[in-house]
């Protein structure tokens, strides 16, 4: 095992180094530079441009800055930001990349439980009126155009309801008088780290549960998921100083985006986990288990569910890798300012340090994914070895 995992973590770094380059190349053979969107005064003589140009290294071959900038990467330096100068790159993703991976990390893992727990319910219990109707749900979520649908949540949920922000990470007039150590970042980032210990909190006492006697099983999952989170929210309500409302603002802004993300994603899983259910259920070992008159529950969910998990695990770990692309259409939709708009908002005026940051950690994740998904196919499927 550990053998493959050294050949796979090679192979995954010379294709990364071949996507640096092929990107880099790519978006540097764009026509014109950031020197022609800084110099539009006609005022600024062309002498000034060529300065502006020279200072930022676009005065050298593009295969040169090539070389610099990912000899640079792997030293750790990502570069300057064009159009936030002097801004590191690496301050930039950091700041952002945390945004973008609590929304489609939160989505991508309710979607996939929901959608898994479902699916092989409605497999199991198939031919009824439910399963028909809930496959026809999951198809059009599968299907929905993405734009179209965000839009739709926001007109319902925004416009009409009223219930929820129609966008963006927080309200503007709120954070006004917000004090001088204060900022959004300061408060995200310590809602990230409680939602963390609650969740902790949460595995920890479901774990524990286990072990109790069945009559007291459920009550203790239960109170597993209410009392950490509830402290979570006693603390931020009654000892952060006043600062429990910022936080609930930013969490407004973040339940649509992440709701929307989480009904798509659940019906490509719904419907996958159904597919592979009805394939599994159809095997040798599943009638031998049902004439050794085992639970209903138990052949489903320890004999069925466990090998129908297999191409469900391979869409979510590849899910997770490419929430950070695939995010763009969400996060510009809801102007969300996490890295997916972060990278458009760069391609779209050519500043290459902080696009080439933005994609490198999209394809740095997204490769993590595919080698996660082979090593899990060992512990999921006891059969598969690697040599």
């Amino acid at each position: 095992m550990w053998k493959y995992i050294a050949k796979r973590l090679l192979q995954v770094l010379l294709t990364l180094l071949l996507f640096q380059i092929v990107t880099y190349l790519l978006m540097d053979a764009q026509p014109g530079d950031i020197a022609d969107l800084l110099t539009l005064n006609p005022d600024i003589p062309p002498a000034q441009r060529e300065i502006l140009r020279r200072d930022l290294g676009l005065d050298r071959p593009p295969l040169e800055r090539a070389v610099v900038y990912i000899s640079n990467f792997y030293k750790g330096d990502l570069g300057v930001s064009f159009s936030q100068y002097p801004r590191p790159v690496l301050d930039i993703i950091m700041e952002r990349l945390p945004r973008t991976l609590v929304l489609f990390l939160s989505a991508t893992l309710v979607s996939f439980w929901a959608g898994f727990s479902s699916g092989k319910v409605l497999a199991w219990k198939r031919g009824g009126l439910i399963e028909y109707s809930s496959t026809l749900i999951g198809v059009f979520l599968y299907t929905v155009f993405t734009p179209w649908f965000a839009l739709m949540m926001i007109w319902l949920f925004s416009i009409k309801l009223g219930w929820l922000p129609p966008g963006k990470f927080l309200d503007p007039l709120l954070w006004l008088d917000t004090p001088e150590h204060v900022n959004a970042n300061f408060i995200f980032m310590r809602m990230v780290w409680s939602a963390l210990i609650g969740s902790g909190m949460t595995i920890v006492g479901l774990v524990l549960s286990k072990f109790l006697p069945s009559s007291l099983r459920s009550a203790s999952n239960w109170a597993s998921v209410i009392v950490p989170f509830g402290l979570v929210f006693i603390f931020w309500g009654y000892f952060t100083g006043g600062l429990g409302s910022y936080a609930w603002d930013i969490l407004s802004h973040l339940v649509l985006p992440v709701l929307t993300v989480t009904l798509i994603g659940y019906g490509g899983t719904m419907l996958l986990t159904r597919t592979s259910m009805l394939e599994t259920l159809r095997e040798d070992y599943i009638m031998t288990a049902k004439a050794k008159g085992l639970p209903e529950k138990v052949i489903r969910d320890k004999h069925a569910a466990r090998n129908a998990l297999l191409p469900v695990w391979t869409g979510l770990v590849f899910a997770i890798g490419g929430s950070l692309s695939g995010g763009i259409i969400t996060e510009t939709v809801f102007s969300w300012p996490g890295i997916g708009l972060t990278l458009l908002q760069a391609a779209t005026i050519e500043d290459i340090p902080l696009a080439m940051g933005a994609l490198t950690v999209t394809g740095v994740l997204t490769l993590i994914s595919h080698l996660v998904a082979d090593v899990g196919y060992a512990f999921l499927d006891p059969r598969i070895r690697y040599h």
